[in-house]
């Protein structure tokens, strides 16, 4: 099974979870995200990977379109309810892959990503694909989980990740993030990281893990280094994991005018 379809498969079983998960549903980046856009010239937006549809509805209200993309049809349904639900008609849904979007070129003001990006196996061609449809001077908005630069701590998190969500691909480091984009035409504009804690029975629950994976992947976390442990913030009680600790990014970058599309 591909990626692609790893994902479409775990999202389409799960896809009424993400319309409701707190981690998705709420959070400050989104409250972020809404001042920033604020300042921008909103005539069309595109939020990639919808998911629960949480951007497009936070951000309707201030463009006068917004398409909501995401791969798996059975989230943007659920995308789809949230955000009709709510009262918002100036929202389209198109099913598409991020890697090679269905729209011309120079067609959005702004694109927004938010959670998603450790699920494409080639992110050099969504950033590509970011570049190619937004304006001159448009905004890229991209918030995702990242890895740490030590890549010991790099592996162990992105194969935690890995054992809980077999459409996860890999969580990339800031560096390698900020790299591609400037790579790709941009010019970032701001970056921040926050800590994102993870409870574990609720973050095994969201992907309807196996008792016997879950149970695994308990035991690779507590049998970690003590070096490990601490790092990232893993709490252990009866031997059990209750929650570690990750991070994540929001990225904000421009396309820069008269800047060359570099190739994927």
């Amino acid at each position: 099974m591909s990626n692609k379809e790893n994902v479409v498969s775990q999202f389409g079983k799960n896809a009424g979870k993400y319309v409701k998960s707190k981690g998705h549903a709420k959070g400050q980046d989104l409250t972020v995200l809404l001042e920033i856009v604020k300042e921008n010239k909103n005539g069309h937006l595109l939020d990639i990977a919808t998911g629960g549809g949480h951007v497009a509805n936070t951000l309707a209200p201030l463009f006068e379109k917004v398409v909501a993309l995401d791969l798996t049809p059975k989230m943007l349904e659920k995308a789809k309810e949230f955000i009709e639900g709510n009262g918002h008609t100036n929202v389209s849904f198109v099913q598409g892959d991020a890697e090679s979007l269905p729209f011309h070129d120079k067609t959005f003001d702004t694109v927004s990503c938010r959670i998603a990006p450790h699920h494409f196996s080639h992110v050099e061609r969504f950033a590509g694909e970011v570049y190619r449809v937004l304006k001159e001077n448009g905004l890229f908005l991209l918030v995702d989980n990242v890895a740490p630069e030590i890549d010991e701590y790099d592996q162990f998190y992105n194969d935690v990740e890995k054992k809980r969500d077999p459409s996860h691909y890999r969580a990339y480091k800031k560096t390698e993030w900020i790299s591609l984009l400037e790579q790709k035409g941009f010019r970032i504009e701001s970056f921040s990281v926050f800590k994102k804690k993870f409870l574990f029975e609720v973050w095994c629950e969201m992907m309807a893990l196996p008792e016997k994976d879950k149970t695994e992947l308990n035991e690779y976390m507590i049998s970690s280094s003590q070096d490990m442990i601490k790092f990232f913030s893993i709490d252990i009680k009866d031997n059990q994991v209750q929650s570690f600790q990750g991070e994540a990014m929001l990225l904000v970058a421009r396309k820069e005018r008269g800047g060359k599309l570099k190739p994927a």
